[in-house]
């Protein structure tokens, strides 16, 4: 049975030979560890091995493995991602814990982050989430929402938005992945005319990695092959 170290290194490795096969620089993706629902005996294993940014999906869980580290890892240069759906009653939490935040799809939940991010934190870093193949279960504003929401959200001191997050429908065929994913590749780059400081593409999981680095993603958040199968409480 393979260790999260041995995975980790499995992962980087795919990470950076398909970088380099589609003529990219393998350090300009990064990986996301997503420990959600994952111990803190494996994320500990994860870090040992040089892992770095993780990214959970409940408020709870993980401002308490974030308090964890910081007591028993308080050197440790660790970045949070809050990458799941984000109710408004639990904004305060992920201000006041996370370092990003990639799902935001709506100004009220950017509002009540900005005004929540203790002033002596560095701005929050946030990414808008886009609900790129229109469905109609799932969190993220439609394209043609997205120029308008970048422009309310940089009025705001304490976020800096940093670019786009996307979650597609689950898809195997490769071809159909890669088109989605360079949709999105397309519209960053759109809106970089107007606002050249954007400069994250938040996508690719396990199951579609590669076409998401070949279309342009500067982060995948991998899960399941570096910890193993999700475990549910």
């Amino acid at each position: 049975m393979n260790t999260v170290h041995d995975n980790l290194i499995t992962i980087k490795n795919k990470i950076n030979k398909i970088a380099l096969n589609c003529g990219r620089d393998p350090k300009s993706i990064e990986l996301i560890a997503v420990s959600k629902t994952k111990p803190i005996e494996l994320i500990s294993q994860a870090i040992n091995a040089g892992q770095l940014s993780f990214g959970e999906n409940y408020v709870q869980e993980g401002i308490e493995k974030i308090a964890h580290f910081k007591q028993s890892m308080p050197d440790s240069p660790i970045v949070w991602h809050f990458i799941g759906p984000l109710q408004s009653n639990k904004t305060k939490l992920v201000a006041e814990n996370f370092d990003w935040m990639h799902t935001i799809d709506r100004f009220k939940i950017a509002q009540r982050l900005d005004s929540q991010r203790p002033t002596e934190m560095d701005k929050l870093n946030v990414l808008i989430q886009v609900n790129i193949s229109n469905e109609q279960t799932k969190s993220g504003v439609a394209i043609d929402e997205v120029a308008d929401l970048i422009k309310q959200i940089i009025t705001l001191p304490n976020l800096r938005l940093r670019g786009l997050m996307a979650i597609p429908e689950i898809e195997n065929d490769f071809a159909k992945q890669f088109a989605v994913f360079k949709q999105m590749n397309q519209l960053l780059e759109s809106l970089k005319t107007d606002y050249p400081f954007l400069d994250t593409l938040s996508m690719g999981m396990s199951g579609d990695m590669q076409a998401a680095i070949e279309a342009g993603s500067t982060m995948v958040r991998i899960g399941s092959a570096i910890f193993g199968a999700r475990q549910y409480v």
